[in-house]
């Protein structure tokens, strides 16, 4: 596998299940863009491991684990040096890594957390729920902030400008994916998974039961509302480390930034509920949003 057939696998998984952010990607330069998807693709190609299901059974859960095993041990063994063979998403990753000396403390942190998904079914509460997105969220956010920080050439930011800016990549990754597990609720149940705390369930009263309704019943609708209020406040957090960015990267994580926040409206408009149907942001308006990000930055 040459490194530009592998930049170009994790290219096409991120334009196919990343759609919003995929988008955001093109506002960038095009020697940011494809880091950006490598890191993409080897998150996604994890998360499809762990989310796959085993046709034999009660061995599901130990084939998964294999197959996890397996993939941590072939990246850890490339980050050493290894040959990586023709794997069609570890050449473009390691060199991400390597061009951005990311740090491997986040990737450690996202293997970590995507462990817990072949065990956990569901979260205590919201301390719990953010253990979890510390690897599966804020630790995207922060290995992919040496490239969005960069300025006109693959380089590694200065020490303070990273510090500084950490925080609010964190607070933006765990945004993001609150926003997702808000969405896909009843997608995630299918999986035996609900990612919304169960303190948070007990507070208004809903069960699991009333979540695998054909669609959203009174509590349902204000725990998701609930739900809303609490993801705006990671973005709200979020926003001064937007500033900090580069131009660039700017309007690109401002439009993931209102692509995101936009699926919440749209929640929203459909009476918070979200098991009837997906929030999807209709395209015209995420062209708009595209056009809204050009027309500021020129």
């Amino acid at each position: 596998m040459s490194l530009l057939a592998s930049y170009e696998n994790c290219r096409a998984l991120h334009r196919r299940y990343g759609r919003s952010y995929y988008l955001a990607t093109r506002l960038l330069p095009a020697w940011k863009r494809r880091h950006v998807h490598a890191l993409y693709g080897f998150t996604r190609y994890t998360d499809d491991i762990v989310d796959q299901i085993d046709t034999g059974g009660d061995g599901e859960a130990r084939h998964r684990a294999r197959r996890l095993d397996a993939w941590s041990a072939r990246f850890r063994a490339g980050l050493e040096g290894e040959e990586v063979g023709a794997d069609p998403i570890l050449p473009a990753v390691l060199h991400t890594i390597a061009v951005f000396d990311l740090p491997r403390v986040d990737f450690d942190a996202f293997l970590t957390s995507m462990r817990m998904d072949l065990t956990e079914r569901q979260y205590r509460d919201y301390p719990a729920l953010l253990t979890y997105m510390e690897g599966s969220a804020a630790a995207i956010g922060t290995m992919m902030l040496p490239i969005l920080l960069a300025d006109d050439r693959p380089s590694r930011p200065a020490a303070e400008r990273l510090a500084a800016a950490r925080e609010p990549a964190r607070q933006l990754g765990m945004g993001f994916q609150l926003t997702n597990f808000i969405r896909d609720v009843a997608e995630d149940l299918q999986r035996d998974r609900v990612y919304l705390p169960q303190e948070d369930l007990d507070q208004f009263g809903v069960s699991r039961t009333d979540l695998a309704a054909a669609s959203a019943n009174a509590a349902v609708r204000e725990l998701v509302a609930f739900e809303i209020d609490r993801a705006r406040q990671h973005y709200r957090a979020a926003e001064p480390g937007i500033e900090m960015l580069p131009p660039v990267s700017r309007r690109c994580i401002r439009l993931a930034s209102t692509v995101y926040g936009a699926i919440m409206v749209e929640i929203e408009r459909n009476g918070y509920d979200v098991l009837s149907r997906r929030a999807v942001v209709p395209r015209r308006r995420r062209l708009a949003a595209v056009m809204q990000q050009l027309v500021h930055s020129a």
